[in-house]
């Protein structure tokens, strides 16, 4: 599995409706308006990294009222 947190930056006025169009995504974990440099956080949970690449974030990508995302994978280390 692959998760990820993409960091999303909206049209002012639009990230409720984003945040809230992006939680019905399948893969997404969890989508939520914020304050600060971003206007919406979202976690993704993906089976694998084509899956996030090539189905989850296109459809992010897609809603209304988006003007840029920033993708971070989550990397675990085993110790």
């Amino acid at each position: 599995m692959v998760q990820a947190y993409i960091l999303i930056q909206t049209e002012v006025g639009r990230a409720a409706l984003a945040a809230a169009t992006i939680a019905e995504i399948s893969g997404v974990a969890s989508s939520e308006e914020v304050s600060g440099p971003y206007d919406v956080i979202v976690r993704v949970d993906a089976a694998d990294a084509s899956h996030l690449t090539d189905d989850v974030l296109p459809q992010i990508q897609k809603v209304d009222g988006i003007t840029r995302t920033l993708t971070c994978p989550v990397v675990t280390s085993t110790r």
